[in-house]
Parts: structure tokens; C-alpha cells; sequence
């Protein structure tokens, strides 16, 4: 799928268009499987009318009535909790391709538990959370599997109250209420964790050649989607920045595509110290000149292909990390911990707040969209980091 823009830089979801004239135009196939389209002058409801065009809803606001329409003409009185689920998710055509994936294992889940088969008129409350506690309890299943299923369900439910299917949603409470989290923390490497992995991968042998590759990621803060979708062009030595306008995905069929960033703020450029510029250079030098150059939705010139001159993708990196720590830990006595790509980014983003980096500022490199987000990673600042500035305002005030 090419990502598109509009004429403002804007990109647009999947199913919308601008024409030559600047319309807006929203492609979606109704209850009956025929092609329509809704048609608007406006994208979003902070854009003005052209002049001397109608006024009315914005595009966005016409795709809300479109899907809640088709979500009306498909609703039986004795729908299943599975038919829910799956009428919910044909309606959100907006959604990017790895949340689409993420839609059809729950509803595979669904298909197969009982639960699916339910009729959603008769599920209460009480048997909602008796449901997600069985599944964290007997069936074994993790508590970020089960919020993702919620994730569907609690939404879904939510259109049926709001068309008068139900009285109310029985998924309307707040999960960790109900379920332990068992989910781990990613925690950010300290400075001398983060020394002894970058030492010990440049002497080694094997893992020497994914230095570059770990440096850039622990200097940057870019998402492993956003970095494996760096090209050749997207890099400018002479201004020090890169610049980051997609992501490289590959789906479970093994199809590449590319994404627009996690949201608008991810559409940056990120500055590069000498250390990752000169890092860049060496991944430029060794690069590898394919037969043919891969080309994903009309982007080419990767940084880092496989040895089948395809681009790498973030499996390849979480593997490499691991196998990395492996040996380490293997040989040394004082272990690392578990190393992820996110890790990485999460230890750059803690590492410029310690150094006191304006939150503001370091929420447009991270490209996060909420600043509460940049805000989570200085709660995670431990007392060795503001101890010394502690002594420091002591010794300011004396």
C-alpha cells in the first residue's frame, strides 16, 4: 500500500483520496458488497471551506456516519458475540494494516471459545470478567492478549449499547480491576549496562557487524519500524538529520509494505550526533549492492538488507539483540538484561531526560503524540540520577 498525502502533507487513511480539485473523497464498499463513495471539501473539521465551495461535514466526520450505518444494516436481534466482533471490525476501514492483523486473531480466538457463540443481549457484566479472569487462569493466556481482545470487544459492545442492541456494555470497567498484570516493564539499560553491551558487541567477532546498527538505535530513539524503513535518501549529513515519514513492515505471509509513522507527530526529523553520523557513513560503505534493488510500494535504497537482498525487518533485530545478550551473558559473569529494539528506545529517550533534555523537545524527536507519554520516562529516572542533582542545588543555595 503507497502512502498518500494530501495537499497539505497530511496522510490520508486507507480508503480516502483527494481529487484534482481538492475534493476529499471516501471509498467503502455498503452492506450489500457495492463500491460507494462520500464526498467532502474538508479532511478534518479544523480545515476551512474553499471559498466559494458548500460548506458541510468534513470527510472524517462522513466516514464516522459510514461506518456506523453498515454496523446498522448488518445487526440482528440474536447476534453472537463473535458476529459483533466481526461486524465492528469491517467497519473501521481507517486502520492500519498491523492492527487489521491483530482484529483477525482475536476474531480467530472468537470462533473457536465459547464464549464467541454467545448471544451479546445475554452477556452480563459479572460473566465478562468471570470470561477474561478463565482466560488468564485456566486457559494460561498472557494479560496483553487478553487486553488485546478487550481491546475489540469493549468498543464493539459500545456500538451496540449506542444502537440499542444491549442496555449496557458488560466490558465497560477498567481491566487491571479485574486481572493481575502480569506484564513486564520495560526497563531503560543504565549507562554501564549500555557501555558493556556496545563493548563487548564491537570485540566481537560475529556480532561486530550489527554495531553500527545497535549504536544508531541506542542514540536515536527511532522505532525498529521506523528504522528499518530508513532509505539511503532519507539521510542529510550536511543538515545532521534524519528524516522519518514511514515504516517498513512484513505482514505473517511474509508481505512487505509500508506504513505511515504511529501517528502524525512521528513525521520528524531527528538530528544525528557526530557519533550516529559517522555510524550512518559505515553502514553506507558496507552496504550491500543487490542484482536488483528491492522496491516496497515505490520506496528502495534500505539501509540494511537480508541475505536475500530483501530489507531486514524488526524479527531480524530482536533476534540479533538476543543472541547478542545471550553470548554475553554466556561468558561474563555479571549478566545484562533482556535487550529490545523498544528498550533501546526507551533507554535514549531516559538517557536525554537525565541529561535534562526540554520534555517538549524530546517528545518531537521520540514523535510522541501525548506529552503524558515523554512525561512516563522521567518517573523512571531512579536515585543515582537525581542525586546528583540534588547536591547540586544544595551546593547552589549555599
Amino acid at each position: 500500500m503507497a502512502i498518500r498525502k494530501d495537499s497539505k502533507g497530511r496522510f490520508l487513511r486507507r480508503g480516502e483520496t483527494q481529487r484534482k480539485d481538492g475534493r476529499y473523497c471516501y471509498k467503502y464498499v455498503d452492506a450489500k458488497g457495492r463500491t460507494r463513495c462520500v464526498y467532502s471539501w474538508t479532511l478534518t473539521t479544523r480545515d476551512l471551506t474553499p471559498k466559494g465551495k458548500k460548506a458541510g461535514p468534513c470527510l472524517r466526520e462522513l466516514e464516522k456516519g459510514v461506518q456506523r450505518d453498515l454496523f446498522d444494516k448488518v445487526a440482528p436481534d440474536d447476534m453472537t458475540v463473535y458476529e459483533l466482533a466481526l461486524h465492528y471490525t469491517e467497519t473501521k476501514t481507517a486502520v492500519k494494516q498491523t492492527t487489521r492483523a491483530g482484529y483477525k486473531t482475536v476474531l480467530n480466538y472468537l470462533a473457536k471459545d465459547e464464549f464467541g457463540s454467545r448471544r451479546i443481549r445475554d452477556v452480563t457484566s459479572f460473566e465478562a470478567k468471570r470470561w477474561l479472569i478463565d482466560l488468564q487462569n485456566v486457559h494460561g493466556k498472557r494479560y496483553s492478549s487478553i487486553h488485546t481482545i478487550r481491546g475489540v470487544l469493549k468498543p464493539a459492545f459500545q456500538m451496540a449499547e449506542e444502537n440499542d442492541l444491549i442496555r449496557r456494555n458488560p466490558f465497560n470497567f477498567e481491566l487491571a480491576t479485574v486481572l493481575v498484570n502480569d506484564m513486564v516493564a520495560r526497563e531503560a539499560l543504565t549507562p554501564k549496562q549500555e557501555r558493556r553491551f556496545l563493548e563487548f558487541v564491537a570485540n566481537d567477532k560475529h556480532y561486530q557487524h550489527y554495531y553500527d546498527a545497535f549504536f544508531i538505535l541506542l542514540n536515536t530513539g527511532l522505532r525498529i519500524s521506523e528504522f528499518c524503513g530508513l532509505t539511503v535518501d532519507d539521510l542529510d549529513f550536511e543538515e545532521g538529520s534524519i528524516r522519518v515519514n514511514k515504516q517498513l513492515q512484513r505482514s505473517s505471509d511474509m508481505r512487505y509494505y509500508i506504513e505511515r509513522p504511529k501517528t502524525e507527530s512521528g513525521v520528524r526529523y531527528v538530528p544525528m550526533t557526530n557519533a550516529v553520523s559517522a555510524s550512518f557513513k559505515r553502514v553506507l560503505a558496507s552496504r550491500p549492492r543487490p542484482a536488483c534493488e528491492p522496491v516496497v510500494d515505490g520506496v528502495s535504497g534500505f539501509l540494511f538488507l537480508d541475505k536475500n537482498e530483501m530489507p531486514r525487518v524488526a524479527l531480524h533485530w530482536q533476534k540479533y539483540f538476543q543472541y547478542a545478550v545471550a553470548k554475553h551473558n554466556r561468558i561474563y559473569k555479571e549478566e545484562l538484561p533482556k535487550i529490545t529494539p523498544h528498550v533501546c528506545r526507551h533507554t535514549f529517550c531516559s538517557k536525554m531526560a537525565r541529561k535534562g533534555m526540554n520534555p517538549a523537545k524530546l517528545k518531537y524527536i521520540m514523535g510522541h503524540s501525548d506529552i503524558e507519554v515523554t512525561f512516563n520516562t522521567y518517573t523512571h529516572l531512579g536515585f543515582d540520577d537525581v542525586k546528583a542533582d540534588m547536591l547540586g542545588y544544595e551546593s547552589g543555595a549555599a
